[in-house]
């Protein structure tokens, strides 16, 4: 696998991370990415709550999570408690409802400038990626295994990926900071 295709990889992997920290930061309709991550210790170990229900939004304000046991619905809204995400689960039975307060200003403010570091934060990841890329094909060029015109295309080609995987998290942090601010 050429240089330029491993560099292509590894940046396609950070947006790929940077797409799953959009989904957790919180808009104004309750969404399963709210509360997935949150860790919960259950038979003397520590799970994702995804691990453990099923993770539904029956209405646009409201979150329900039917526990595949419901004896672990306790330490589910405990662990959901705990985990600062400004909710506050009901237990039902043996389900778990969550309302999802409408957010003021301040807070949807806030959660844009989250998801700005997010997005400042990958694109520092894949400028990184492109550093390492090139260092890899000039070492290539030093040791012979590349002519000029070569280590020249491989270095275009890197700069290129690196220039459209920056301008599609720029893309999907405007699309969701649009769905943030959206009252």
């Amino acid at each position: 696998m050429s240089v330029p295709d491993q560099t292509k990889t590894k940046m396609q992997a950070t947006l790929d991370h940077f797409k799953v920290e959009l989904k957790n930061l919180r808009t104004n309709r309750a969404n399963p990415g709210m509360v997935e991550g949150v860790m919960v210790e259950v038979y003397g170990s520590q799970m994702r709550l995804k691990e453990l229900a099923t993770i539904s939004t029956p209405e646009a304000r409201q979150i329900l999570i039917t526990p595949f046991d419901p004896q672990t619905a306790g330490p589910i809204a405990k662990s959901i408690e705990k985990a600062n995400l400004n909710l506050q689960p009901v237990l039902e039975g043996g389900a778990i409802r969550i309302h999802v307060p409408p957010m003021d200003q301040a807070l949807r403010q806030d959660i844009v400038k989250q998801g700005k570091k997010k997005a400042e934060e990958s694109k520092v990841a894949i400028r990184e990626i492109r550093r390492k890329g090139n260092e890899q094909v000039r070492k290539q060029k030093a040791d012979g295994e590349l002519t000029e015109d070569q280590m020249k295309k491989a270095e275009k080609a890197i700069q290129d990926y690196t220039d459209q995987f920056c301008k599609q998290v720029d893309d999907l942090f405007t699309a969701k900071e649009k769905e943030i601010l959206a009252v």
